[in-house]
This record gives structure tokens, C-alpha cells and sequence, in this order.
């Protein structure tokens, strides 16, 4: 049963970048710059999210092994969220959300997969089957026809 409730999370998850997506690229429009929008989006998200942080360790009692990580793991992600988001606020009026987001997904897949066959930062391994590469290729031939058709 935890299995379909972190599947469901996923969808969830899923649905909210759709949802983000032309939530920004308005904003874009209303500020008259992509990297503008972009930029408030991470800065209200950080937001919430040193809110959380904060009541969380708080409740828990813990604190954060600020020393722990390497110190590229602080800056790398964060830059390519950045990436993303604004690379997504460009795309989708040029090429709509339904395409965008195929598009999104067939990437993500393509780099899970490469993710998960060199076990990249402890990931677990695994070998990339004939079917994990026929559901890729599909995945890519579904984004092109979502696009194009």
C-alpha cells in the first residue's frame, strides 16, 4: 500500500510542474523577462522551504550537518533547477505545455536511466534492460507525435 501512495506522490509531483510551468511563464509576461520570473520563482520556493526547514528541526530536535556535504552538492543543483525552470518559462509558449512536458519527461527518463546504469552519487544500479529501452524509445516517439502530430 506505501508503494501506490509514493507512486500517487509522484503523479502529484508530476502535475505540479505542469501547473508551475505557465504560472511562471505568465509571470514572465507580466515582468517582461524570463530570467525575472525565474528568479522569484526559486526565491519564493526557498522561502517556503527554509520555513519548513526551520519548523522541522525544530519539532525533531535535530540539526543540519552543514560541514557534511561536498561543497559543489550546495550550488549544482541549484543551478540546474534553475536551468530547467527557466528553459521551461521559454519553452512553453513557443511550443505549448502538452509537448513541453513530453518533452521533460522523455529527458528525465533518458537521464534517469543513464542515472540509474552507472549508479551515479550511490544511486542504485540497474542494467538497462530491451524493455527499459523500448518504454525510452516509445517515451520519445509519444513526445515527437505530442509535438508534431
Amino acid at each position: 500500500m506505501a508503494g501506490v501512495f509514493w507512486g500517487l506522490l509522484g503523479i502529484v509531483a508530476g502535475a505540479f510542474v505542469a501547473i508551475q510551468v505557465p504560472i511562471n511563464a505568465e509571470l514572465a509576461r507580466g515582468l517582461g523577462s524570463p530570467l525575472a520570473a525565474a528568479a522569484i520563482s526559486f526565491f519564493s520556493g526557498a522561502l517556503m522551504l527554509s520555513a519548513l526547514t526551520f519548523l522541522v528541526i525544530r519539532f525533531q530536535g535535530v540539526s543540519i550537518a552543514w560541514r557534511e556535504p561536498e561543497l559543489w552538492l550546495f550550488v549544482v543543483g541549484g543551478m540546474l533547477g534553475a536551468v530547467y525552470v527557466t528553459t521551461s518559462i521559454l519553452l512553453i509558449p513557443r511550443i505549448g505545455a502538452a509537448a513541453l512536458i513530453a518533452f521533460l519527461i522523455t529527458g528525465q527518463l533518458v537521464a534517469g536511466m543513464l542515472i540509474d546504469r552507472i549508479g551515479f552519487l550511490g544511486v542504485a544500479m540497474r542494467e538497462i534492460s530491451l524493455g527499459r529501452l523500448a518504454g525510452a524509445c516509445l517515451l520519445i516517439v509519444g513526445a515527437v507525435m505530442v509535438r508534431y502530430l
